[in-house]
């Protein structure tokens, strides 16, 4: 039994919204979550506005304005907290973001969490291990949300532990029955790992039998001047509407006013937007990139199609408006399927991993 009689003080360093992405939300909730059950929580936030906004603008400069405030943050945040908790992925963020914070809190010998995601961990760890393994050796624990990830961990000999995502369950409520409208529904940012391109062909296909079908985009990015062109070309001006970025209430309307949502991903590792269309019981017709085999079962909680098959992923949406049976159980199983990402499933693996490191100091 963990010794649970002092109270907690726990260090998070990761990103906040706006932008209202993954990585994130789920920062965010965990540390409002966290308060809510009484812990101490301080926030180092990496993804700070620029102090004055106008250093923003200028490049390198910016950087400088940004990571040495940063560095001094989390020097002091290791000093005062019982663990530290840090939200890390790939590239340049590892080493400017996780890096520091992982040495700072050895030097300090206080413990430290790497909580690793992003769906390109294998191809970052292949060409980076040689800086990467010095530093994470340091860590205390390494967590990441999905068996994929942890799969991926051991490849390059590191032990990681689960704890999955948070969906929030009072949120991504299931929508009411309603007559299918032919609205589709995307919620990636416009990247090309996310294959957003895919989403637009199938509804192309689509037209062909369905002309009044709509796609909704939700995200932004560097190829919007690319799939807008993509969409003029295809000539699907009248079908296909890209919304921008939108806030998580405006994602709970989009998803109940949406018939099936499509994740045309060719690299993922555990998207948020599936868990939460399936907890807002709006089935899945999606990819079976990266980690998202580890999530859904095929036929049962989603259609899973080939990377990269836009005819196959129109298929599979002819197939769930022609079978209402199969779409109905998708969206039972889906609404079953999330309750374990509730924060009632999920907050004891955080609090008790807190302990269990605090009483190692």
């Amino acid at each position: 039994m963990l010794d649970k009689s002092h109270s907690l003080s726990i260090g998070i360093v990761g990103p906040f919204p706006p932008p209202f992405g993954g990585m994130a939300n789920q920062a965010k909730q965990l540390v409002e979550l966290l308060r809510n059950e009484n812990i101490e929580v301080v926030f180092v936030q990496n993804n700070a506005p620029y102090q004055p906004a106008v250093v923003g603008r200028i490049k390198g400069l910016r950087a400088l304005f940004r990571i040495i405030p940063f560095f001094l943050k989390v020097w002091d945040l290791s000093k005062t907290v019982d663990v530290v908790h840090v939200f890390s992925n790939s590239g340049w963020a590892w080493q400017l973001f996780s890096a520091p914070v992982i040495w700072a809190g050895w030097i300090r010998k206080k413990p430290v969490i790497v909580n690793y995601r992003g769906g390109e961990a294998r191809q970052y760890l292949s060409k980076s291990i040689h800086w990467v393994r010095p530093t994470l050796r340091k860590a205390e624990k390494i967590i990441v949300p999905s068996g994929y990830l942890q799969k991926i961990f051991s490849e390059f000999n590191f032990e990681s532990e689960i704890i999955p995502n948070i969906i929030n369950l009072d949120r991504f409520t299931p929508k009411e029955n309603s007559q299918f409208q032919f609205r589709l529904m995307v919620a990636r940012n416009l990247e090309s790992i996310y294959g957003i391109d895919s989403a637009i062909r199938a509804v192309k296909y689509l037209k062909k039998t369905y002309p009044h079908v709509r796609l909704f985009i939700a995200g932004s990015g560097p190829q919007e001047k690319q799939l807008l062109s993509l969409v003029k070309e295809l000539d699907l001006e009248g079908n296909i509407k890209f919304v921008g970025k939108i806030t998580p209430d405006e994602m709970v309307r989009l998803f109940h006013s949406s018939d099936i949502m499509l994740n045309p991903s060719l690299v993922d590792n555990m998207p948020n937007a599936i868990l939460e269309s399936m907890a807002c019981g709006v089935p899945v017709v999606t990819t079976s990139a990266g980690g998202i085999p580890y999530i859904t079962e095929n036929n049962v909680t989603a259609l899973l199609v080939e990377i990269g098959q836009p005819e196959a992923m129109a298929n599979a949406v002819f197939k769930l408006y022609q079978d209402k049976n199969l779409y109905n159980a998708l969206a039972k199983n889906g609404i079953e399927e999330v309750k374990k990402y509730s924060w009632h499933e999920v907050k004891h693996q955080w609090i008790d991993l807190y302990h269990q490191l605090s009483n190692k100091k």
